[in-house]
């Protein structure tokens, strides 16, 4: 798995490549949760290139949107395959977690 940041202004943008497993997870906590904590309030995750996720790997996003919450910031997840999207759905994460289609859209999402 592979990582990758871009700031748009006051949004930072990370793109998660590869697959997020039990192996992988603890980088994207290791690099999503401090970054919440420094009270980065606006965050897009793209996952346009992210091929497989398991449950290791919703826990990551589960505790960031908890902190997200707790700190009143805004993530949003962005453009997940389909195969990844129904992980997703039947893990029940698309009902509380912001997705968007795009990153364009994402990034809109945060600064509304």
């Amino acid at each position: 798995m592979e990582i990758t940041e871009e700031r748009r202004a006051d949004v930072l943008i990370l793109r998660v490549i590869g697959k997020l497993d039990a192996s992988t997870s603890k980088a994207l906590e290791d690099k999503i949760l401090p970054m919440i904590s420094s009270n980065q309030a606006k965050l897009v995750v793209d996952l346009s290139q992210l091929d497989y996720i398991s449950s290791a790997g919703l826990r990551i996003f589960l505790l960031a949107a908890k902190r997200m919450d707790a700190s009143k910031g805004k993530m949003t997840l962005c453009s997940l395959k389909d195969s990844v999207k129904q992980v997703f759905d039947i893990a029940g994460f698309s009902s509380f977690l912001s997705l968007s289609g795009s990153t364009e859209e994402a990034i809109k999402s945060c600064s509304g």
